[in-house]
């Protein structure tokens, strides 16, 4: 269950491989014809971003020309291989730099980017370790070389790369702190993750963020009493975090607790009204119909708001006014809805039969083509056709 990761290389490391870029034409000069340094122009539009330019400009290189700096060519066309995210490429291209004689450190550094983004971590630790101490002094370059252990499953070597890196870098330190309770969860050690978790919590640098972090992983790995424990106290601490309110509300969904995500919901849309429609919702999945309409009638988005109070009408038995609300729902474009317009027509129509309007009943069911819904269209049809013949039967 390891994090999602992406090393960023800081943008002076670059500046390095960039060198020499002084007395380069404008990049327009080549668009207008004229005679320009190719080289130093790709460097140039790199260091400003401009990487599919720069690789227009590398692709009119002469690559036979036995005067080419071969070192400076395959440098650029892999930090622009590298920025596009085509990571085999760029491989390839600082492979060919470094054969060629490129012996800048950081080259290493962005040729362990590029295996690691291919999730070729033996590749991406070896060229890590070939480009020294003092290039790989970087935060996220530590992060990286602990995820590589991490996914190779040599786990004590990443827990100790984590330490150092906290210790190395106190501003970062929450991030490691964070990521050593992840490593902790994955293989299994959820109590001590949890004590960690807490310990980590209790400090200074800790955030609000790391207490969803680390809640959300416990909460994934089936440890609901102790996400709930780091969500609850995080959610005293910042009552107004949507997040935070939203990971506890699906801690307390997972441990069938819904009236108590609905609770958590409604005060969490006291800060953020948009979590009305929400909590409304979660009331009316624990059956709590009068409030779960309390809150319907808050709901700004109309859409939302009708098609839930549809719902709670006929949950309740208010046929009368779930079939009144044709008007609305055809306002607001629900009944042609493309994901769920066949599922609130069939909806309204059970609501018309029930109040005896079959013939409205009908003009909602005749649209009806999704097979699940056309067999409840076909069994409705044949119970209106029986009360028509029986009414006794349906009285």
């Amino acid at each position: 269950m390891s994090p999602a990761f992406r090393l960023l290389i800081p943008v002076a490391l670059a500046g390095l491989l960039l060198a020499g870029t002084a007395g380069a034409q404008d990049p327009a000069a080549e668009a207008m014809g004229e005679d320009v340094e190719r080289l130093p122009l790709a460097a140039l539009l790199i260091g400003d971003g401009n990487y599919q330019r720069a690789r227009s400009v590398l692709a009119g290189v002469d690559l036979d020309d036995e005067e080419l700096d071969r070192v400076r060519y395959h440098t650029l066309a892999g930090l622009v291989a590298l920025n596009l995210n085509e990571h085999s490429l760029a491989v390839r291209e600082f492979g060919d730099a470094i054969a060629a004689g490129q012996t800048e450190p950081v080259v290493w550094l962005y040729l362990a980017q590029a295996h690691f983004s291919q999730d070729q971590f033996v590749e991406a630790l070896d060229a890590l370790d070939r480009a020294g101490p003092e290039t790989t002094r970087i935060p996220s370059v530590y992060l990286m070389r602990a995820q590589a252990y991490w996914q190779l499953e040599r786990y004590e070597a990443a827990w100790a790369v984590l330490s150092e890196g906290r210790a190395i870098f106190p501003d970062r330190a929450s991030e490691f702190a964070r990521r050593q309770v992840f490593l902790l969860v994955d293989q299994g050690l959820y109590q001590e993750a949890a004590e960690q978790g807490r310990a980590f919590l209790d400090t200074e640098r800790a955030g609000i963020d790391d207490a969803i972090a680390i809640g959300n992983a416990l909460r994934q790995s089936g440890q609901y009493g102790e996400a709930a424990r780091i969500l609850e106290t995080a959610r005293v601490q910042a009552p107004d975090n949507a997040t935070v309110a939203k990971v506890l509300a699906h801690t307390y969904l997972d441990q069938d607790m819904t009236l108590a995500a609905a609770e958590v919901m409604r005060q969490a849309a006291a800060f953020d009204p948009t979590l009305v429609s929400e909590a409304a919702e979660l009331y009316r999945r624990a059956g709590w119909l009068m409030e779960a309409l309390t809150l319907n009638a808050q709901v700004i988005d109309q859409a939302k708001k009708f098609k839930q109070r549809l719902a709670i009408f006929i949950e309740l038995g208010r046929f009368d006014q779930a079939a009144g609300m044709r008007d609305d729902l055809v306002r607001t474009g629900l009944l042609d809805d493309p994901r769920e317009g066949e599922d609130i027509r069939y909806a309204l129509a059970y609501a018309n039969f029930k109040v005896g309007d079959f013939a409205a009943a009908e003009d909602q069911l005749v649209t009806l083509e999704r097979a699940d819904l056309f067999r409840k269209a076909t069994e409705l049809r044949r119970v209106m056709a029986q009360c028509a013949d029986e009414p006794w039967l349906c009285r």
